[in-house]
């Protein structure tokens, strides 16, 4: 049977929450002004140059065929479009349209944290904190 965690692992866990708790807080706060979910405005701001759908669903932590309705109604907005690629037509790529880039450009405005929440890391820090959270989803 696995000993309890102790009183730092308690903390640790309880410090990764509060961080997604801002991130979630912030994402809603700025995404509500544009009528967008946290999702959409977390695939327009990927859409922001033209990427494959297949990217997006990357980004997202998300299946493609779940992207498929974020980025539809991100289209019906007027906030994004669809091409086929170049390179492979069978590949769709999905980018802002200009009201889109002015949406992204606010989002990321009102979202300081969730823009880059590992800011006041060194590029060292970083790297070790990947290795550290790797090293627990590994276990």
């Amino acid at each position: 049977m696995p000993n309890p965690p102790d009183e730092v692992s308690r903390e640790i866990v309880g410090l990764f929450a509060a961080i997604n708790r801002r991130y979630a807080q912030e994402s809603e706060a700025a995404a509500t002004p544009h009528h967008l979910t946290p999702l959409q405005a977390k695939a327009l701001l990927a859409a922001e140059s033209p990427v494959p759908m297949r990217r997006i669903a990357d980004r997202l932590h998300a299946e493609p065929s779940n992207v498929t309705a974020i980025i539809d109604r991100l289209e019906a907005g007027g906030l994004v479009e669809r091409s086929p690629d170049p390179a492979d037509r069978r590949v769709k790529r999905v980018a802002a349209t200009s009201a889109g880039r002015t949406v992204a450009a606010d989002l990321r405005a009102r979202m300081p944290f969730a823009a880059d929440p590992l800011a006041p890391l060194s590029a060292q820090q970083r790297e070790t904190l990947r290795e550290l959270l790797q090293t627990i989803l590994e276990a």
